[in-house]
């Protein structure tokens, strides 16, 4: 696979993205706290075992009060691992996206991840990776269907399938900032090194997890036909700049040479569900 470079000088601190955006990494995933006035949300939920970090990170960078809610772009591991721990403190909803409910109320476990799509050691350890379910009934609800995000007047939600069936990515319009979840990323996910180093390229979603490359693709282009100035990744660095937008639609554009592997369980027999 071929991989467009970001350049540095547009690569974003996460503490520091855009006004109200803020996000911490948690070893290879990010977390991110979106404030509205008075109000905040947290956008995922990292790792297991980060819970006190994000809490502690939140009451420290962005309030001592409990957030309105938690909206989950998707619901692999490395993005709920720490909502038990959080939901022990704060009693608060956690929102998906109607299609990912299965995954989040004990139905069902996500298909199985892909190793052969290769990239790196990340790729190489993916069937060590837990795939779920979780259960969250009764704390769990579906994203409103006008698009409208719980808590945040100013965003607005996207769904952009291709990595789970109902990830989505959230977006403000006032000032044209993304928080693109895994729908695409900022560094080589595949690889230990580029993870390791937070290497700033920009690549498709992880190719090990995602099972719909056609999805995948269509989510990119919508997301660059909406011109982003900020783009907040679940994994890899922050990028804001004049280039940004461009990237984004290099990589739309250049989508099945860029990000889509040459082979794997997926890429000729996707899984919409």
């Amino acid at each position: 696979m071929d991989m467009i470079e970001l350049p540095q000088d547009e690569t974003k601190p996460l503490q520091d993205v855009a006004p109200g955006l803020v996000g911490m990494r948690v070893v290879f995933v990010n977390v991110f706290a979106a404030t509205e006035g008075a109000n905040w949300v947290l956008v995922d939920a990292g790792l297991y075992g980060a819970g006190g970090r994000i809490a502690d990170w939140a009451a420290d960078r962005v309030s001592t009060g409990a957030p309105s809610g938690i909206v989950l772009t998707h619901a692999h591991f490395d993005h709920v691992g720490a909502l038990d721990a959080l939901l022990e403190r704060w009693d608060v909803p956690v929102y998906v996206h109607a299609e990912e409910l299965p995954y989040v109320t004990g139905e069902r476990s996500y298909p199985a991840p892909d190793p052969s799509v290769g990239g790196g050691l990340m790729a190489r350890m993916a069937s060590l990776y837990p795939r779920g379910p979780i259960d969250l009934r009764g704390r769990v609800t579906t994203l409103p269907e006008d698009g409208t995000v719980p808590g945040l007047p100013s965003w607005r939600w996207i769904h952009t399938p291709g990595h789970t069936a109902g990830h989505v990515s959230l977006f403000r319009d006032g000032d044209c900032t993304l928080i693109v979840g895994d729908a695409f990323c900022t560094t080589k996910q595949e690889s230990f090194f580029a993870v390791a180093t937070q290497t700033p390229e920009l690549h498709g979603p992880p190719a090990y997890f995602t099972t719909d490359w056609d999805a995948a693709r269509e989510s990119v282009r919508a997301l660059a036909a909406l011109r982003p100035d900020a783009v907040a990744p679940g994994h890899g660095p922050a990028m804001s700049g004049a280039t940004t937008s461009e990237a984004i639609t290099e990589l739309a554009q250049r989508f099945d040479r860029v990000a889509r592997p040459a082979h794997g369980r997926y890429v000729d027999a996707p899984v919409r569900g």
